[in-house]
């Protein structure tokens, strides 16, 4: 647990906040939560003090610091209830201490100690009662508020687990391609989907199968919330990967999505060619890849999208396929070409044949060749960027496209030899050539 912050450095003239009075005050309120540790406060009652004297709310950076004390606070296992129960009775004993309040509680001319009960003038009688309310309320506040959470808590023991099976059924379902598509319609409703408006499949798969109940998922989930909980999104796990469906109105949505699963998966630098020489770095997850189905309307859309997304994720994977921004991911719209190609796989044999079977009689066969071609065209036929990425010197790179001419009779450089150079090498990749 981190050590409670220090208190501020009170400014010239600035009413200094008794620690005496602070240290009882956690103390007891500590005791009232069930024996917490008073450190929880952090710096609240200091905080708050100040406020008063000040007449202004908290500050945002203050909010913003016991938001990371709940978060701590949740990690090291402390019950909401009891969580709720120290800041409220902390605020309702901290009340009474209050300049203004102890200033309230003494009427002019009345000695502060006076009689219990001892009367004044209406007029003198009326702070204290307001004083006294407010401490009434506040307290009131924490009996409720520790209540509820209690009660909320006892709910959610029970409730997690069916929704986790809902959310299962419905994923299994709405992915399955349900024929009750009214019945869709309304379970979607539940988890936040509008199907009525494009949606899109994201798919993520790791090295190791993930299983139901992993962080994963609730960690997207708050990664694709936002700060105003306004996202469209479902994650789940379905077949040992990671499942998103979610709105998807423009590509910047597609985007954001691929952003935040990059950024819960962990970045991988830029992509070598496949086969390359060189160590490539893995993530915290292991060497994980991701497909994006394109986006479609009502259950059907997300049907196709799924299937879209586990056919990109297929190719993408097993070609080692990146996006234009380096990542792991491969966009359905960005594979029709393969699509194109493999649609008569027998074409696409003699289209590899004819443009790269001469490259067999290369010394150390045609794999480094097609590695050097594919690197070249992925660059836009940059010599120097195509050395990097292989680890070769530019004249070993020029070198291998010169004897690609001369062994194939096609110049890469051509504009007239390039396309059909260009879609072998895309064939050849998808076909896997020349070790089908």
């Amino acid at each position: 647990m981190t050590p409670p912050a220090t208190a501020h450095p009170a400014a010239p003239g600035e009413p200094t906040p008794p620690a005496a009075v602070l240290a009882a005050v956690a103390a007891a309120a500590a005791d009232d939560a069930g024996g917490l540790d008073p450190d929880l406060l952090d710096d609240f009652l200091d905080a708050v003090w100040r406020a008063v004297a000040e007449r202004r709310r908290l500050s945002a950076a203050r909010t913003a610091r016991y938001r990371r004390r709940g978060e701590q606070a949740a990690a090291d296992g402390v019950a909401l209830r009891a969580l709720l129960d120290l800041y409220l009775s902390a605020a309702w004993r901290l009340w009474r201490e209050l300049p203004p309040v102890t200033a309230a509680r003494t009427p002019a001319g009345t000695a502060t100690s006076a009689a219990p009960g001892a009367r004044g003038t209406a007029g003198d009688d009326l702070p204290a009662h307001l004083a006294t309310a407010g401490e009434v309320v506040l307290r009131a506040a924490d009996d409720a508020a520790a209540a509820l959470a209690e009660g909320y808590q006892l709910a959610r023991r029970h409730l997690v687990p069916r929704e986790e099976v809902a959310r299962r059924e419905f994923v299994d379902d709405l992915l399955g391609g349900s024929s009750d598509v009214p019945g869709l319609l309304r379970r979607a409703a539940r988890f936040g989907l509008d199907l009525a408006a494009p949606h899109a499949v994201c798919l993520a798969r790791t090295p190791e199968p993930l299983t139901e109940g992993t962080r994963l998922v609730p960690r997207l989930e708050r990664a694709l919330r936002g700060a105003r909980a306004d996202a469209d999104a479902l994650v789940a796990v379905k077949d040992g990967a990671l499942v998103v469906v979610f709105a998807a109105p423009d590509a910047a949505a597609v985007d954001l999505v691929v952003q935040r699963l990059t950024d819960l998966l962990g970045h991988r630098p830029p992509a070598e060619a496949p086969g390359s020489p060189g160590p490539r770095a893995t993530t915290p997850h292991g060497r994980w890849h991701a497909g994006v189905g394109r986006p479609g309307h009502g259950p059907g859309g997300v049907v196709a999208s799924y299937e879209e997304a586990r056919h990109a994720l297929d190719v993408g994977a097993r070609l080692d396929l990146t996006d234009r921004h380096g990542r792991p991911v491969s966009d359905a719209s960005d594979l029709l070409v393969y699509e194109v190609l493999l649609r008569d796989r027998t074409a696409a044999a003699d289209l590899v044949e004819h443009h790269l079977g001469p490259l067999r009689a290369a010394r150390g066969g045609p794999a480094p060749y097609l590695r050097t071609l594919h690197t070249w065209f992925d660059t836009g036929g940059n010599a120097t960027e195509t050395a990097r990425r292989l680890h070769l010197s530019v004249r070993a790179v020029t070198y291998r496209l010169d004897r690609v001419r001369d062994l194939t009779g096609l110049d890469p450089a051509h504009h007239r030899d390039r396309f059909g150079l260009h879609a072998a090498v895309l064939a050849a990749r998808a076909l896997d050539w020349p070790h089908p």
